[in-house]
């Protein structure tokens, strides 16, 4: 692995963005390939056979096009496959699971949300760490049925979303929930609609700066393979379905300003 090779993300569909938002933010000068797998999205309603095969087909053609490290950015791949990419793929793996840990830590109330995918909150590593972090806590799971199909068509603050939302949150709100944890990478993107419809003292808490910064760690342990000097930052995001979604999320982006001015960001259709 050379410090110029691409740092790789892969997820579900656009979900994974918020994940790569963070990682471009914290590291400027790494380069990146992000592969949108829409067209096998949701991941979370598989078996885990089938999600592990979509992330080998995902692994090797992060591998094939340059990536030193990868990041799965999707819970229900890392519940259910990071531990087989980590033993068959000589790179590193950076896996994203629920924030259980802080919230069941912080909540004063005792009681705490996790809105997930099936494939997720049904995974033998989620049921591990709410095991061990939520004895004395009351914990709603709630699988965010509906949900990614319509982020994936950028259906975020439409009448249909909040309806859906409501259901999804309501069982966490009459348990008087003070922590909510996002648990799929999607989730974020819906932001401003949860702290719409949730009360005011629910903190909402999800993995992507946690992310970055273990992948900043990862980097520049062992040979070092961060890039930390000037270059010419590219960006490839590719999708296997429309890029409409993917492309005004990514201008948006721009506009905000968050990303260095001199990276190129390519939004690109592509067979995988």
């Amino acid at each position: 692995m050379q410090k110029d090779q691409y740092i790789g993300v892969f997820d579900s569909g656009i979900g994974g963005i918020s994940i790569w938002k963070e990682i471009v933010q914290l590291l400027p000068f790494e380069s990146t390939i992000y592969l949108a797998d829409s067209k096998y999205a949701p991941y979370g309603i598989k078996s885990q056979e089938e999600i592990t095969q979509l992330c080998i087909k995902n692994t090797e053609l992060l591998l094939a096009l340059g990536a030193k490290i990868i990041v799965v950015a999707c819970n229900t791949a890392t519940t259910n496959a990071i531990d087989y990419l980590r033993a068959n793929y000589d790179v590193p793996f950076i896996g994203i699971e629920p924030a259980i840990k802080p919230a069941a830590l912080q909540s004063k109330n005792k009681s705490i949300g996790i809105l997930a995918t099936k494939g997720t909150l049904n995974s033998r590593l989620f049921s591990n760490t709410s095991e061990k972090y939520t004895q004395e806590i009351e914990t709603i799971e709630v699988i965010g049925s509906g949900l990614v199909p319509l982020i994936e068509q950028g259906k975020i603050a439409t009448p249909e979303m909040k309806t859906l939302l409501k259901e999804h949150l309501q069982p966490m709100i009459d348990a008087n929930i003070d922590y909510l944890v996002l648990g799929c990478s999607h989730y974020p993107f819906l932001l401003p609609v949860l702290k719409e419809l949730l009360p005011s003292q629910v903190s909402i808490i999800d993995s992507g700066e946690a992310v970055a910064r273990q992948t900043k760690a990862i980097l520049a342990q062992g040979n070092n393979i961060q890039f930390d000097t000037t270059q010419s930052v590219m960006h490839h995001i590719y999708s296997n379905d429309t890029i409409d979604v993917l492309e005004n999320i990514i201008i948006r982006f721009r506009e905000s300003e968050q990303t260095p001015q001199k990276a190129c960001i390519e939004v690109a259709y592509k067979d995988f």
